[in-house]
């Protein structure tokens, strides 16, 4: 086991979305006017910010995050075609509340479907789409709370997949912010999201507008993600995300008093992210490590390793601390196919274990023959 260190500045340790680590200074003048909040780095999960993140609230349209994170999620499994031809039911056109007019009856493709849902939160939509893949919106929200349930989505119960008003159907920040991180993880997710203005054709001819009601595609550096939300139970609700080089900050806000409030409240929890933060990597997942892992009984005695992901450190600017990790090599007998695990680099932060990544080959050996194990012998002969 060899040990490496890593020069770094970091003052907030490696920690999942579960954990909570002390949250900055709030200095915000809307603080009063925004029922909950949850800001968190996208990569490691270090809370920076938050403020009654596990309170019991409707979360209106945000909910959709959900349902596109099951379209996405279905899509990368294979049972889903963007291409796929789908029928709106009567249903599913008849939704009230935000939606592009669907037809009865008429045939869309899931790419139009899905980026109703993105761009212009249509409510018959999120039903078309929930009907085909849990065969009905009932179907689908089972799907929505068992998903929630693998994410420990602990303070959640679903019971639409649109998020109007119903009885029994609440989140919180946190939980919120857990399914947003995961849905970010969907790069066909961006096709969409940052998409500001499209239109949606009928079958008859007509055509419905979309206009992204998410403000800070515009108006903030770095934004590319978000879903807003509102009714007058919840207030004005918005889940977004910025990525400025390595970083990628996730911010939620529940329950504003107004739609500037939530937009305002997010981009002051930006704002302190960049201004007072950094990603440091400490594994690119493309870049292999100089380490080399022994291989017995190949044509080579050893090869290249890089690691299976990414691994960071989110860290304050203004502290520094003791970064570091180990190499352990499992024991690699040829034949060796690149992409095969060959052991694990552990993170440390001030001898506190950070982050565990699995080490693979990053290229094939071949096992050592008997002829050349015959001719290797005879290379050492002594006359």
């Amino acid at each position: 086991m060899k040990k490496i260190a890593v020069s770094i500045l970091s003052a907030i340790m490696f920690a999942a979305l579960t954990v909570p680590v002390a949250a900055a200074a709030e200095t915000s003048d809307t603080a009063d006017d925004c029922r909950s909040w949850y800001t968190a780095d996208f990569f490691s999960g270090t809370v920076i910010d938050a403020k009654n993140e596990t309170e019991h609230l409707p979360i209106a349209s945000v909910c959709k995050v959900m349902t596109m994170l099951l379209c996405f999620e279905e899509a990368d499994a294979g049972r889903l075609s963007f291409d796929e031809k789908i029928t709106a039911s009567e249903t599913a056109s008849g939704m009230g509340g935000s939606q592009v007019f669907l037809e009865a009856g008429a045939v869309y493709t899931a790419d139009d479907l899905i980026k109703s849902i993105c761009i212009a939160s249509a409510n018959d939509a999120c039903v078309a789409m929930a009907e085909r893949i849990g065969g009905s919106e009932g179907g689908f929200v089972q799907k929505m709370n068992a998903r929630a349930k693998d994410l420990n989505m602990n303070d959640t119960v679903f019971v639409n997949c649109t998020g109007l008003p119903e009885a029994g159907q609440y989140s919180c920040a946190k939980d919120v912010a857990k399914m947003f991180s995961a849905l970010l993880g969907h790069d066909a997710y961006f096709r969409y999201s940052k998409i500001w203005m499209d239109k949606i054709s009928h079958p008859k001819g007509r055509e419905t507008e979309m206009a992204n009601t998410n403000k800070l595609l515009k108006s903030y550096n770095g934004c590319d993600a978000g879903k807003t939300g509102f009714t007058n139970d919840a207030g004005f609700c918005l889940a977004a995300s910025a990525e400025r080089g390595n970083m990628r900050i996730v911010s939620v806000v529940l329950g504003a008093k107004s739609s500037q409030d939530r937009f305002d409240r997010v981009k002051k929890s930006f704002d302190n992210a960049f201004a007072n933060y950094s990603n440091r990597v400490i594994f690119d997942a493309a870049t292999p490590l100089d380490e080399r892992c022994p291989v017995v009984g190949g044509k080579k005695s050893d090869a290249a390793v890089k690691p299976e992901r990414s691994s960071y450190v989110f860290s304050a600017k203004n502290d520094s601390d003791e970064i570091f990790y180990e190499v352990e090599f499992d024991i690699v007998k040829a034949p060796l196919r690149e992409g095969d695990k060959v052991g694990t680099a552990i993170v440390y932060k001030n001898n506190v274990e950070a982050d565990r990544v699995v080490l693979v080959s990053n290229e094939n050996v071949k096992k050592v023959s008997y002829f050349d194990s015959i001719r290797k012998a005879a290379e050492n002969w002594i006359i």
